[in-house]
């Protein structure tokens, strides 16, 4: 359900897109701000019945920890945005921030009791609630024509980069100030958030959306795959999409191991590394949005996977020198990517319901994070180059399906958006 408009369109669009940019950097510092901090809390505290529950190898508890929160975001991430379709925009952030500002607390809490099962439930429900990520795609999809797509989209994707550094350098500080401390102040930075919500978003659904049916059938009913079964250029786009998200998370998730092991970093030398590619994809991301849509976005998106599949094959033979530069460069096809297809696909399949598309590639991404863990994992056994490869193989398959995507699209003009 999209943002109620006026004749003259929806009031305050600019203040509308910075409000859903602060709950995006909030958020997704929050997704990124255990990374740095987990591991310590595992691994180099004290013995206790926390990091050694049950019997259990800390490593082995670590693990169940990292997966927890992931594992609530695909969740969450099948439902959360098509549910705004249904409920309203407003009211399903509003919840779900509440919900994830009560996970943080769960998790503060947990940790000053040393109890492990009720922080493993707390990163859990706080994934769970963290796919809401779809609804602030969908709101900014919304807010055209007054605002053009692909540059709102941009300026999203540049703040969600920047999540991406604030939050570990957010939990790298505070743990020394106590475990519980970078939770606290996760929630704590989600209460401003909360109130320019309610003071800007406009509301959308009512309640009479939900009578006569239950919030679990709602739930059921609304659920991102069953977009597949209706359209099959939507289908197509999964299949392609989970493809190049399966050679991203390759990179993303194991670069790191590559900074370590053949660049000899260590933990600061990677944070700067991130911090680079962080800034390139949120300036790239930001000239691509100036720039506006391109006359042909899917045959751009093809241009820039392209590239990044090259690029990828290229650091698994790179020496260290080269290898880190090229890290950083990445980023600069990678945002315009993400900068690109997100709008194509607001636009083409616009009458699905712009939560249910954004909270359907949400999800794909999440499956190809899990994916890539596992199969990625078992490959750095042998060589973490060799999982590098993988990806850009993957991306090169998916390069494939675009080809195949952009014909299936040329021959259905009457659905025609971006593209047109």
């Amino acid at each position: 359900m999209a943002l109620p408009v006026t004749p003259s369109g929806v009031a305050h669009p600019r203040l509308i897109l910075l409000a859903i940019c602060l709950v995006a950097l909030m958020s997704t510092a929050g997704v990124a701000m255990p990374y740095p901090i987990l591991a310590p809390i595992f691994v180099d505290a004290a013995a206790d019945g926390f990091n050694h529950f049950a019997g259990l190898p800390p490593k082995l508890l670590l693990g169940m920890a990292l997966a927890a929160n992931p594992l609530g975001i695909l969740i969450g991430s099948t439902f959360i945005g098509a549910l705004s379709d249904r409920l309203g925009r407003r009211r399903v952030l509003l919840s779900t921030l509440s919900l994830t500002l009560l996970g943080y607390l769960l998790t503060a809490w947990a940790l000053d009791l040393r109890w492990y099962p009720l922080f493993v439930f707390a990163r859990f429900l706080t994934g769970l609630t963290e796919g809401n990520v779809a609804v602030a795609r969908a709101i900014v999809a919304d807010l055209h024509p007054q605002l053009d797509r692909t540059r709102s989209f941009a300026i999203l994707n540049a703040v969600l980069y920047m999540g991406w550094l604030v939050g570990p350098m957010i939990g790298g500080f505070t743990l020394p100030l106590g475990e519980p401390v970078p939770f606290l102040i996760g929630a704590l930075t989600l209460l401003p958030c909360l109130a320019i919500l309610l003071w800007v978003l406009p509301e959308t659904g009512s309640a009479a959306g939900l009578q006569g049916v239950s919030l679990w059938q709602t739930v059921r009913q609304q659920q991102a795959f069953r977009l597949l079964q209706q359209d099959a250029l939507l289908a197509g786009l999964f299949w392609m999409q989970l493809l190049f998200a399966l050679g991203v998370n390759a990179f993303y998730e194991f670069y790191p191991l590559w900074l370590v092991e053949f660049a000899g970093l260590g933990s600061s030398g990677i944070a700067w590394v991130t911090a680079g590619l962080c800034l390139m994809m949120s300036l790239a991301s930001t000239v691509s949005g100036k720039r506006g849509l391109h006359h042909d976005p899917l045959r751009q998106a093809r241009k820039s996977a392209v590239i990044f599949a090259l690029g990828l094959l290229l650091l698994s033979l790179l020496p260290d020198g080269p290898g880190v530069v090229l890290v950083v460069l990445l980023g600069l096809p990678l945002a315009i990517y993400n900068a690109v297809l997100p709008s194509w696909c607001a636009e083409r399949f616009e009458h699905h319901g712009q939560g249910s598309v954004m909270g359907l590639l949400s999800t794909i991404f999440c499956i190809s994070n899990v994916l890539i863990a596992v199969i990625g994992g078992l490959l750095t056994l042998l060589d973490t180059r060799l999982t590098l490869a993988l990806g850009a193989v993957m991306c090169v398959l998916a390069v494939v399906r675009l080809n195949r995507l952009i014909r299936q699209a040329a021959r259905m003009p009457q659905l025609a958006g971006a593209g047109g």
